[in-house]
């Protein structure tokens, strides 16, 4: 894969995703969101990859979000910005990865940045990380999602606050607001990282799958009509391998070898 903008690789299960434009905060443009649209395809099309890591290069930008000098140097092409099929990042406009992504937040994440660990599953943050949509604040408004993930992820109030004022807050509010999962000092960040990834590991990965599958269908439905909707995915899940596997090791008293079939 020839990447110019991002850093891909993969060890042990784990997907790697770097946006790698430090110079600009990692802000993104649209050949970025071009590079993650195959980014995402190769993970969700490769069995062996189960976790994905999601960090910024550097130590003082997850992402700035848009790149507002390309987008000065470039008017009228507003709309190129999510060209891509998965919108910003590749991310925040497709909903068919089932295979959990955690965010491992170096530094700002605002606007687009903001936005992409928001479509995230699990968000790790520095401590000196802030977090914010100041999209308002240059004539414009967090629409990779950002208006809608966030009043839906912390409370109301204070969702349109951060909106309308597009100030930012630290990476202790965003813990305390139930943003982030864990803060950790920046050179504990991606150790941290791996350690969630490593505990979402000793579960099945098929099991993790249809675990967020059905969460992310269900949301917005009734229970009654949630579970009917995932029936189909439960009886898949019970007919694989891996849930032959569990049960065995468990009597066996023995870790379980998962092959993710």
């Amino acid at each position: 894969m020839d990447l110019k903008f991002i850093k891909y690789e993969k060890r042990n299960h784990i997907a790697y995703i770097t946006f790698n434009r430090p110079e600009r905060m990692n802000a993104l443009h649209p050949p970025c969101h071009l590079e993650m649209d195959s980014v995402w395809d190769d993970y969700v099309a490769d069995k062996s990859a189960w976790v994905a890591i999601v960090t910024g290069a550097g130590d003082k930008g997850f992402s700035a979000g848009n790149d507002l000098r390309w987008t000065a140097e470039n008017p009228g092409q507003l709309a190129e910005i999510t060209r891509g099929k998965g919108g910003f990042a590749g991310i925040t406009a497709r909903y068919d990865i089932y295979k959990p992504i955690i965010a491992a937040v170096n530094g700002f994440a605002l606007g687009g940045g903001f936005e992409i660990a928001l479509a995230c599953d699990i968000i790790i943050a520095a401590v000196h990380a802030r977090f914010g949509v100041p999209e308002p604040r240059v004539g414009l408004m967090a629409a990779a999602g950002g208006v809608h993930r966030l009043p839906r992820q912390i409370p109301l109030k204070i969702a349109m606050g951060m909106m309308l004022t597009g100030k930012h807050i630290t990476a202790a509010d965003a813990l305390r607001y139930g943003i982030a999962n864990e803060v950790v000092p920046l050179k504990d960040l991606m150790a941290t990282a791996e350690k969630w990834a490593a505990q979402i590991m000793e579960c099945s990965p098929l099991s993790v799958q249809a675990t967020k599958e059905a969460a992310m269908n269900g949301l917005g439905m009734p229970v009654e009509a949630a579970l009917k909707k995932h029936y189909d995915l439960q009886a898949k899940l019970f007919r694989s391998k891996d849930a032959v596997e569990g049960p065995l090791a468990f009597s066996q008293k023995r870790k379980p070898n998962w092959t993710g079939e």
